[in-house]
C-alpha cells in the first residue's frame, strides 16, 4: 500500500522547475520581467554555451534588503499580490512567486543585491537547491544573478535541450520582445562575449524597433492609434506588401506583457485578408491595453498565453483599428464579419444548404484523371539548364504531347489560374499555378542533387539589414546557399551584402526571398546539416517564387503544361501537397444535368 508524504521544498521547487523553467530562455525571461517589475532602467543579460553555462542579468533597479532576498527564494514568496482579487488589478510582469526558488533547486545560483540606501550589499549563493553561504558584497545598487550549470542536477531535463544555436535564438528572441515591450529600459545582449545588441533608452516605439530589426524595416511601417470604452490599441504595423514567411515579426503585448494569443492573430490576419497571399503573414509590433480585470494572465505556466472576457469584442476592435489604418493607407478592406462571430469561420460556414458551392452539392470527382492516370507517366528527363524562370513551357522548347493526351482538347482558361481540357472521359480542371510549382521544384531538385545549380552575378550588390537572430541564422547557413547559387557577405554588424543569385532568382526578388530562407531556418526546415530537407525546403520555396503566369495560354502550350506535369514523379499535388487537378467524369455530367 502507498503512503502519501509532503513533498520536500527541494523536490516541490525542482518539480515547479518542470514548468517555469523549461529552457533557458524561460531563465532569462522571468530574471528580466523581476528586472523590469524592480523598476531598472537599464537591464545587461548576458549568456554563454545557449545558456548551459551562464546566464547573468544585471540591472539597476530598487534591489533587495538580505531579509527579503531571502524570503525571494522561498516559494510563493511575491511583492506582487497579496489576495486572489489582485490579479484583477496586476500590473507587474510576474507574480506567482515560483520562478527564483526553481531556478535556484536546478542550477548553480548566485544573487547579489543591494538597496540604494545600504552601505553593503547581500550575496546569497544555492548550489542545486542547497545554501552555501549568505554574506556581505560590494555591489551597486540594483541586482545581479548569475545562474550557472543550469540542469545540471537535473540530468534527464538537461538532455532535452536543443542545440546551442536554437537555445541562443530562444534567448535572443525573449530579450527582443521585452526591449520592445518597455522602450524606456535600455537593453544590452551579450553572447558568449560578444554584443548582440545595446540599445539604450528610446523615445518611441519606432527607435526600439529600428534598434533591434534593423532601420529598413521601420519604412516600411505605419503607426497605429485607437481607443474605444475600456480597450486602447498602438503600435506600428506593415504597409501592405511588406509580409514574411513566418509569424516570428508579428508581435503582440497585452497591458505590455509577451503573449501568444490565437484571438490577435487572426484578428490581425484577417485585417490583411485582401493584401496577403497565402502562407504570408504582416509584420507587426502591437500593443493592446486594457482593463486588467477583462484578461486572464495565469492561464499557462509561462505566462505566455491570455484569456480575454469578451473574445469577440477584442477582436473586432482590433480589427476595426488595422483596417481603418489600412484604408488610410489606400488597401483595400475585406468584408468585417460582426465582433461576436467565431474566430477563424470558414468560408464553408456562409454557404446556404441547396447551393451549388455545398459542400453536399460538390461532385464526387475521379482523381486522378482516369484517360491519364491509365498510362504510366513517361520518366522524368534530365532538367534542361535554366537561365530564368519562365512562365510557361514555350511551344518551342516543350515536349510533344504524350500518348495519354490523345484525345484532349484544350477549351480555354478560366479565372485566370485554371485551364480547362475536355477529354475522352470528361472534363479535367488544371490548376496552372500549383502544376509549374510541381514541375519546377523537381527540376530544382533534381539539380540541387546534380550540383549544377548556376548563378548570376548581380551588377550592383544589394545592402539588406537584418535584426541580430536572423544574422547569427544566416551566418550559420552561408556555406550551404553559396553551393546553391547564392553569394552573400557579411558588410557590417547585422548588414549583408546579396552579391549574386541563383539563376532561377530575379534579383528583384533577392531581398523577399532571402528573408524567407531566414524564416525556414528559425523553424527547423532549412539546415544545411542535413541537406536532404534543406534542399527539399529550398526547392519548395524557389518554386513557389517561380511561378509567373502568363495572361493568355494557347493549346500547344496547355498540354504542353500538362506532359511536363505528368513526366513529374508525383504530378497529382504541388510541393505544399494541393491538388494539380481533378476530373469531372461525363458520368457524372449527366447526372447534374439529370440526363
Amino acid at each position: 500500500m502507498s503512503v502519501i508524504r509532503i513533498l520536500t521544498d527541494r523536490v516541490a521547487n525542482q518539480i515547479a522547475a518542470g514548468e517555469v523553467i523549461e529552457r533557458p530562455a524561460a531563465v532569462v525571461k522571468e530574471l528580466v520581467e523581476n528586472s523590469l517589475d524592480a523598476g531598472a532602467t537599464r537591464v545587461e543579460v548576458e549568456f554563454r554555451s545557449g545558456g548551459r553555462a551562464l546566464i547573468r542579468v544585471v540591472d539597476n533597479g530598487c534591489g533587495m534588503t538580505q531579509e527579503d532576498a531571502l524570503l525571494s527564494l522561498e516559494r510563493h514568496a511575491t511583492s506582487k499580490l497579496v489576495e486572489t482579487a489582485d490579479l484583477d488589478r496586476l500590473g507587474t510582469f510576474g507574480f506567482r512567486g515560483e520562478a527564483v526558488p526553481s531556478i535556484a533547486s536546478v542550477s548553480h545560483f548566485e544573487l547579489q543585491t543591494r538597496v540604494g540606501s545600504a552601505a553593503a550589499g547581500t550575496e546569497i549563493v544555492i548550489n542545486g537547491g542547497k545554501f552555501v553561504h549568505v554574506r556581505e558584497c560590494g555591489i551597486a545598487p540594483g541586482t545581479r544573478i548569475t545562474v550557472s550549470h543550469l540542469f545540471n542536477s537535473v540530468p534527464a531535463r538537461r538532455k532535452f535541450l536543443k542545440t546551442d544555436a536554437t537555445e541562443s535564438a530562444h534567448i535572443i528572441q525573449t530579450v527582443r520582445l521585452y526591449a520592445l515591450a518597455c522602450p524606456a529600459t535600455a537593453f544590452v545582449l551579450i553572447e558568449d562575449g560578444r554584443v548582440l545588441f545595446q540599445s539604450p533608452v528610446c523615445a518611441t516605439l519606432g527607435e526600439r524597433v529600428g534598434e533591434i530589426f534593423g532601420r529598413q524595416l521601420v519604412v516600411d511601417l505605419l503607426p497605429v492609434a485607437m481607443a474605444e470604452t475600456g480597450l486602447k490599441l498602438s503600435g506600428l504595423i506593415g504597409k501592405p506588401g511588406v509580409n514574411r514567411s513566418t509569424r516570428h515579426e508579428l508581435l503582440m503585448f497585452v497591458n505590455r506583457r509577451p503573449v501568444d494569443s490565437r484571438t490577435l492573430n487572426y484578428a490581425l490576419i484577417e485585417s490583411y485578408a485582401t493584401t496577403l497571399a497565402k502562407g504570408r503573414y504582416p509584420v507587426a509590433v502591437l500593443f493592446l491595453e486594457l482593463d486588467p480585470a477583462a484578461v486572464d494572465v495565469n492561464v499557462h505556466p509561462a505566462k505566455r498565453e491570455v484569456r480575454f472576457r469578451s473574445e469577440g469584442a477584442v477582436r473586432g476592435f482590433v480589427i476595426r483599428a488595422v483596417l481603418q489604418r489600412l484604408r488610410e493607407w489606400g488597401a483595400p478592406a475585406p468584408r468585417l464579419e460582426p465582433a461576436n462571430s467565431e474566430l477563424g469561420r470558414s468560408v464553408s460556414s456562409e454557404i446556404m444548404p441547396g447551393d451549388p458551392l455545398s459542400p453536399t452539392a460538390r461532385p464526387a470527382v475521379s482523381w486522378p484523371p482516369t484517360s491519364v492516370a491509365m498510362q504510366p507517366p513517361p520518366a522524368p528527363s534530365p532538367a534542361p539548364a535554366i537561365t530564368k524562370m519562365v512562365d510557361a513551357p514555350s511551344a518551342a522548347s516543350a515536349p510533344t504531347a504524350s500518348p495519354a493526351l490523345m484525345g484532349w482538347r484544350f477549351i480555354g482558361t478560366a479565372h485566370g489560374d485554371y485551364a480547362l481540357f475536355e477529354t475522352p472521359s470528361g472534363l479535367m480542371v488544371l490548376d496552372r499555378r500549383a502544376a509549374h510549382e510541381r514541375i519546377w521544384f523537381e527540376r530544382l531538385q533534381m539539380q540541387f542533387q546534380q550540383g549544377a545549380v548556376g548563378s548570376q552575378r548581380l551588377l550592383f550588390a544589394i545592402p539588406v539589414e537584418f535584426d541580430a537572430i536572423a544574422s547569427s541564422l544566416l551566418i550559420d547557413q552561408l556555406a550551404f546557399l553559396q553551393r546553391h547559387g547564392f553569394e552573400i557577405g557579411e558588410f557590417g554588424r547585422n548588414f549583408f551584402r546579396i552579391e549574386a543569385v541563383p539563376v532561377w532568382l530575379e534579383s528583384s526578388d533577392a531581398v523577399t526571398f532571402l528573408r524567407d530562407i531566414i524564416g525556414l531556418i528559425r523553424e527547423g526546415q532549412l539546415d544545411g546539416k542535413n541537406l536532404d530537407l534543406a534542399r527539399t525546403a529550398l526547392a519548395q520555396l524557389a518554386a513557389q517564387q517561380a511561378v509567373r503566369l502568363p495572361t493568355s495560354l494557347n493549346e500547344t502550350d496547355a498540354l504542353a503544361l500538362v506532359s511536363q506535369l505528368f513526366a513529374c514523379t508525383q504530378p497529382h499535388a504541388s510541393p505544399a501537397g494541393r491538388p494539380t487537378h481533378f476530373e469531372l467524369s461525363r458520368g457524372e455530367l449527366l447526372r447534374r444535368f439529370q440526363r
